[in-house]
């Protein structure tokens, strides 16, 4: 996968490099671990060249069939391979850069996917520095796009593990491993200190969140985890499946961040009533509000996905109302109690768990996206009875999709009202209410104590009640 690399009619230099290799493709053992590596190249390719979703491309069932055909150990290999090479992509870039007598062609794509998951194995993952260089190079020589250039992926390589003691903290001091666009615009919406601290929590892996039905101190203590301010339980440590935890078969709980677990706490007592779950696969708000003792209907235009949502609900041993619709074209038959709309959004406020979001995401992408929300924010007013509640939230830290929405939003409807959250609702976590009275967290928010421990996703919610 990728774009076409044109050789240049001299290789690359380093200055210890021996040469580039025959113009002849060489011969490529079928060695152990090599296809996993060709696998990571393709993939990176993809999500930096075609912005395509690294979850999609990964996904057991309907991923890019080259990963769906490795064996279960060689996908996790994957997996870790490009969650670092995109959690630390301009860090590995600028090292690279600075073992180049000068810098490689522009077209050479390939070439640069072979150095950057060889060097995330090297600089990041507990893989023996040989077999990431031997690897690389015989990845080199499979392909014709790079093949001349084998001998300088080892060289290069080899210089990177001779100097990655010290190369590498110094490195990481000087970059913060995010696309220029997404800092600036961090910067300008939160302040220089507070993107500086967003940032770092993003090289660090989330952890795990649970919503628990019942007795949160318990399943904190089951699992080696600790309970949150609003009753989700953190785990700790954790590695391995989380089908094979404690409770996962028996429905006692599902993973969901303590940020997403918000927004339908703010709809307020929903026993009773008949809410609308909006874009709502894969359904950990849906669980939220059938456990708060809602009638739910959870509409999403994706049959696939609700069918997940389905799935979700059954281990849950719960029920809700599905509908597949685009919501543009949703009108329910009999108005709502209340709705709330997780809008289809950048994801930027994931990063941490999807490091892949700030490289397959770009401004005109969130441009676009806050515009669909805004459309889709006003027709669910239209589903809501009056005096009803409307929650809008999402998972973006851009204030076009949160704050700046909102504004154009109530300038835009004179039948609705703001319902600001108020400090009472989210007791523990008052911090998180913004002054206008938005719900707005980022992954620099909720410490305790140890930063890989700690955070949350970044998130959004406003509160609007319906006036006639």
């Amino acid at each position: 996968m990728g774009s076409q690399c044109h050789a240049e009619k001299r290789p690359v230099g380093v200055s210890d490099a021996s040469g580039a290799v025959s113009h002849q493709q060489a011969s490529v053992s079928k060695r152990p671990g090599l296809e996993a590596r060709r696998t990571a190249q393709g993939l990176l390719a993809a999500v930096i060249e075609t912005h395509t979703s690294l979850d999609g491309l990964t996904d057991d069932d309907h991923g890019h069939p080259q990963f769906r055909a490795l064996e279960p150990r060689d996908r996790a290999l994957v997996r870790a391979i490009l969650s670092s090479a995109l959690r630390h992509r301009v860090t590995i870039e600028k090292l690279l850069a600075g073992l180049f007598d000068r810098p490689l062609p522009k077209n050479a794509t390939a070439l640069v996917n072979i150095l950057h998951v060889a060097a995330a194995q090297i600089l990041f993952l507990d893989i023996p520095d040989h077999s990431a260089v031997d690897l690389a190079v015989e990845s080199a020589k499979a392909d014709p796009r790079s093949n001349r250039f084998a001998s300088l992926v080892n060289a290069v390589l080899r210089k990177l593990i001779r100097s990655k003691e010290t190369a590498l903290p110094d490195m990481l001091a000087k970059t913060n491993d995010a696309p220029d666009w997404f800092v600036s615009r961090l910067e300008k919406s939160y302040g220089r200190d507070k993107a500086k601290a967003i940032l770092a929590m993003h090289r660090i892996p989330a952890p795990l969140d649970l919503t628990v039905k019942s007795d949160p101190k318990r399943w904190a203590e089951k699992l080696n985890g600790q309970v949150l301010p609003n009753g989700s339980v953190r785990l700790e440590s954790f590695e391995g499946k989380v089908t094979e935890l404690s409770g996962f078969a028996e429905g006692e709980w599902w993973v969901q961040d303590v940020a997403a677990n918000l927004p339908v706490r703010l709809m307020g007592d929903i026993k009773g009533k008949r809410v609308a779950d909006l874009c709502a696969a894969p359904g950990g708000k849906t669980a939220s509000m059938v456990h708060a003792g809602a009638i739910v209907t959870a509409v999403d235009m994706s049959a696939s996905r609700l069918k997940r949502l389905n799935g979700n609900l059954a281990r849950l041993d719960m029920k809700a109302e599905t509908a597949v619709f685009n919501l543009l074209d949703f009108r329910p038959a009999e108005l709502f109690d209340d709705v709330l709309l997780d809008a289809p959004c950048s994801s930027t406020g994931t990063v941490r768990r999807h490091p892949d979001v700030l490289w397959a995401k770009t401004p005109d992408d969130i441009t676009k996206l806050a515009e669909l929300q805004l459309k889709l924010l006003k027709h669910c007013v239209s589903m809501v009875k009056p005096g009803g509640i409307v929650v809008f939230s999402n998972c973006s830290l851009d204030v076009q999709e949160g704050e700046d929405l909102v504004t154009q939003f109530l300038t835009d409807q004179n039948n609705v009202a703001l319902s600001p959250i108020l400090p009472e609702e989210l007791r523990g976590m008052t911090q998180l209410i913004s002054k206008n009275g938005y719900l707005r967290t980022t992954p620099a928010d909720l410490d305790l104590g140890r930063p890989e421990i700690s955070g949350m996703d970044g998130f959004f919610a406003a509160r609007f009640k319906r006036l006639n």
